[in-house]
């Protein structure tokens, strides 16, 4: 089992004729996705690494039956191609491009509530998601891991293949990295509510860091509502207060926000969290060992 993205997913790339989507679009196929085609308007009618390109997302969509989009359009057309994405009603967009202003992500986060939630966001600049052995949607390595029964959230792209790579003698059910900007679509609470209705996943890795507040909405969500085991870390415990580190979201207001504050809530909840990943991922070792 795995969530959002299966074998059977079938995948078109928004802007797969640029120099990233081309790149990815073969290291997906690659890795064994079900890549279907492309859109872009300028190109429509070609074929571009073997594949047809559309001029929509409606037509790919019609002429394939693809659902799931991956965007990598540059930032400044990112919001028109998302919220085409989102007419199109495709089920599941995930958002590669670094760099979308965050009004842009306001509006087409918004866009998607507006249209009745159809369309599930993931990012924007995020790695994707990664169904090992079954599906991968993005720029996450296919060859790090094995398909196995933990489950990995990550606002970290790196972080991400580190913990899927100490791991991969367990292997995951789904690899989703969300994103670090301070508005993104899929939040860490959403993937722990899909893992913990997953019965392929029988673990939680959740990594997050410092700015906002998500992994404290996140513990107290697993308070009320994961059974399951989680474990938990926190990227920025060195990082000087007031000063943006990296992802954009990641920004420290006095104690809030901090990898401390973070850390003892979800050590509050019963999350056990470790210093670095490498240590996160001994204390998921030893959960699946006990399994």
């Amino acid at each position: 089992m795995a969530i959002w993205l299966t074998e059977n997913s079938k995948i078109i790339v928004q802007g797969m004729t640029g120099g990233e989507g081309t790149k990815h679009t073969r290291r997906m196929l690659a890795s064994g996705a079900r890549v279907v085609g492309g859109v872009n308007a300028r190109k429509a009618g070609t074929v571009h690494e073997g594949l047809p390109v559309f001029g929509t997302v409606k037509e790919a969509m019609e002429q394939t039956g693809a659902d799931v989009s991956v965007v990598f359009v540059p930032p400044a057309f990112t919001k028109d191609a998302v919220k085409e994405a989102i007419d199109a009603e495709i089920p599941l967009v995930v958002v590669i491009t670094e760099g979308v202003p965050v009004h842009d992500s306001t509006e087409f986060w918004a866009y998607a509530v507006e249209k009745g939630n159809k369309t599930r966001i993931i990012g924007p600049n995020c790695p994707g998601i990664a169904s090992p052995g079954a599906s991968n949607a993005g720029i996450i390595p296919a060859d790090i891991t094995t398909a196995g029964r933990i489950g990995l959230v990550s606002k970290s792209g790196t972080l991400t293949y580190q913990l899927m790579y100490e791991l991969r003698d367990f292997g995951f059910s789904t690899a989703v990295g969300i994103g670090g900007d301070p508005v993104i679509g899929t939040t860490h609470i959403d993937a722990l509510q899909a893992f913990q209705e997953d019965p392929g996943t029988d673990a939680i890795v959740m990594i997050g860091e410092i700015g906002g507040d998500a992994e404290e909405r996140a513990a107290a969500y697993i308070e009320q509502h994961v059974t399951k085991p989680v474990v938990a870390y926190v990227a920025g415990f060195t990082a000087p207060e007031g000063k943006t580190m990296g992802h954009a979201g990641a920004i420290v207001s006095g104690s809030a926000g901090t990898a401390q504050a973070k850390k003892e809530a979800l050590e509050k909840v019963g999350v056990r969290v470790g210093k670095t990943p490498s240590e996160t991922a001994r204390l998921m070792r030893e959960i699946m060992q006990a399994r």
